[in-house]
């Protein structure tokens, strides 16, 4: 594994549901686009979800952030379908409860690892998604903590945030933490 598309919480809550935007509902051909070409690159692709239970709003995000979303097994915790249409059989996906996944940085450590790379030198991660100042950065840092050798690239066009400027705001944060940002 050396090339890995991270698609990130491209579901319909954050599209059009409950946090969607006009933003949001723009990348969505692009990612699909860029998960096609990935494909036929023979890329890697990853999909992380962001996954809450009934009880959200009870929870510490849900008490800063009190908008029911992501509901586990609800429409709006769905991937988007023009996203959902191009998953393949086999293609994993994680589960998340909070902004970044532990269990994605894991799985990709210890890949790289097996690999005989565990710095993550020769890699490339690319990551696309949604929200770039949540989900997509924080996702980006823990990669890179794990694998400081792999190279990154967030693709802004394919980002959106929770408003553009802080969708531009966390650019920067990557950009200053040695991620390539196109």
């Amino acid at each position: 594994m050396t090339n890995v598309l991270i698609v990130v919480d491209m579901q319909r809550d954050f599209v059009n549901g409950s946090l969607g935007s006009a933003q949001a509902q723009a990348i969505v051909p692009g990612v699909a686009a860029r998960m096609q070409r990935a494909q036929g690159e023979g890329t890697d692709i990853l999909l992380t979800l962001d996954t809450h239970k009934e009880n959200y709003l009870s929870t510490r995000e849900g008490r800063f952030l009190p908008v029911p979303h992501c509901i586990r097994s609800t429409e709006g915790w769905a991937l988007a379908p023009e996203i959902a249409a191009l998953c393949k059989p086999g293609m994993m996906s994680f589960e998340k409860p909070t902004f970044g996944s532990s269990a994605l940085t894991h799985y990709l450590a210890g890949q790289a690892a097996r690999a005989g790379v565990p710095d993550g030198r020769g890699m490339t991660i690319e990551l696309c998604g949604l929200c770039t100042d949540i989900c997509v950065i924080s996702n980006a840092l823990l990669l890179k903590a794990a694998l400081p050798e792999a190279d990154f690239i967030v693709d802004s066009r394919l980002c959106a945030g929770v408003t553009p400027e802080k969708h531009e705001a966390a650019l920067e944060t990557m950009r200053s933490c040695q991620i390539t940002v196109l």
